[in-house]
């Protein structure tokens, strides 16, 4: 860390410059204008096998260097925080490398394709001594927050059931070209890409998954090797998967990701019943949550809509009045605010609004990885 203003600066190096490099330099660009008490990012390199790319990440967000080779940047002694927003694949390599240079590491979901590449990660960078934080962003909703609190104080009464899914439509195509995502050498399909954050979201609300039964479907047998060619590959994934879960508390469940939903962009949805009351949420509508309460008079029942507002932190860090609703990239912001909390010191990254770190997501690797199993061998299985 270096400091020009008092305040104390920190390097960053982001490795990838698509849909969620862009998404982290945006974050690391505006997070000490909204949360002072923060460190101030430096994004010193990027890094895209993609010069073309990286030169233009550089000049839209003011990087200091673009390099094609990630190992560079890594090696840079400038760069404090390593951001990998690479293919599935590359990311156990690329954080071993990380954490045996000592940087703090930045990992998108799901951090490794199985989870003994998960704790390979997390071995490394607890021998190493650097924080990480894992890419669930949308855990960081402060309405999400809310909804566990709410949880833990038995304001629901004794839970009953939970439903989740996340589901959209960016493969429904079935002429959308193969993809990184289609490895199965990346781990699983869409029970890694879209069902691990409605895993991260059951595990956020309710703790410990312990027992699954997974059903995997690949509806698009194949898919063209680029756009608008007749050859075509096999996808070797699944499009939707569908598991039944038990929770050590007790209750049981199931969630479903799906990424052929079509019309579906963003549909993050629980529900989360208990015999005192239930709560109703959705990414769609990601600013409002819906508590219905048990009992009263039956004239006036149903479902109240939380609207977020400043009393609701972090909230109050963008907008002092309520109702006018916080972003995707505000949840990137809030995200990269608490890896950067963490790296001061302030927090242990195990749920008290800080984290998920690389050890959570080894917990939520390891429920896709028993899932996977479940579906091929059609029973119930304990998660390990």
């Amino acid at each position: 860390m270096g400091s020009e203003t008092g305040r104390p600066h920190i390097g960053v190096g982001i490795i990838g410059t698509g849909f969620m490099g862009k998404a982290h330099a945006f974050a690391y660009n505006s997070v000490a204008a909204y949360f002072p008490e923060t460190a101030v990012p430096v994004l010193e390199v990027v890094a895209d096998v993609n010069g073309a790319a990286a030169e233009a990440a550089k000049a839209q967000f003011g990087f200091r260097r673009a390099t094609t080779d990630w190992r560079d940047l890594v090696a840079d002694p400038a760069v404090a925080i390593v951001s990998i927003t690479a293919p599935n694949a590359l990311h156990r390599e690329i954080a071993l490398a990380a954490a045996q240079a000592g940087k703090h590491i930045h990992c998108e979901k799901p951090i490794a394709p199985d989870a003994r590449a998960a704790l390979d990660m997390v071995e490394a960078a607890t021998a190493a001594g650097v924080v990480t934080q894992a890419g669930f962003n949308y855990l960081q909703n402060p309405l999400i927050k809310l909804a566990r609190d709410m949880i833990a104080a038995g304001e629901l009464g004794e839970i009953t059931s939970f439903r989740g899914i996340h589901a959209e439509d960016y493969m429904a195509d079935p002429q959308a070209p193969w993809t990184w995502r289609l490895d199965p050498a990346g781990g699983g399909g869409v029970i890694a890409d879209l069902g691990s954050h409605i895993i991260a979201m059951a595990r956020f609300l309710l703790g410990d998954i312990t027992h699954v039964n997974a059903d995997l479907e690949t509806a698009i047998a194949s898919r063209p090797v680029a756009p608008g060619s007749a050859e075509r590959r096999a996808v070797e994934v699944d499009d939707i998967a569908r598991v039944a879960l038990r929770f050590a508390r007790g209750c049981s469940g199931h969630i479903e990701a799906n990424w052929l939903a079509t019309g579906r962009k963003m549909h993050l949805a629980f529900e989360v019943a208990g015999d005192k009351g239930s709560l109703v949420f959705t990414q769609e509508r990601f600013n409002e949550l819906h508590f219905y309460r048990a009992g009263g008079d039956a004239r006036h029942a149903g479902f109240t809509r939380i609207e977020a507002g400043p009393q609701h932190a972090p909230y109050g860090h963008f907008c002092v009045a309520p109702g006018h609703q916080l972003g995707f990239n505000d949840l990137k912001v809030i995200e990269t605010a608490t890896f950067l909390q963490a790296i001061a010191g302030k927090g242990d990254g195990k749920g008290d609004g800080l984290g998920p770190d690389f050890r959570e997501a080894w917990e939520i690797q390891k429920v896709i990885d028993t899932a996977i199993r479940s579906a091929a061998e059609r029973s119930w299985l304990a998660v390990s």
